[in-house]
């Protein structure tokens, strides 16, 4: 699997987020899919999903508590 470069995604923060809460994440679109990493550590690692498995992650924080 080739690595997507990151330098070109737009990240963007829940909206749920307060302007200067530093305790969240961040999303943006790959070339591959979804890359989501801490928005403490923008240079840091970031995880990238597929869109199918991002769906079904966001489909089911909609659907209720976890567990």
């Amino acid at each position: 699997m080739t690595l997507p470069d990151l330098a070109q995604v737009a990240w963007r923060k829940s909206s749920r987020s307060g302007a200067n809460d530093s305790n969240c994440v961040e999303v943006g679109e790959a070339s591959s899919g979804l890359a989501v990493r801490d928005s403490k550590d923008p240079g840091g690692p970031a995880l990238i999903f597929d869109r199918g498995a991002w769906s079904s992650f966001v489909t089911g924080l909609r659907s209720g508590p976890l567990g």
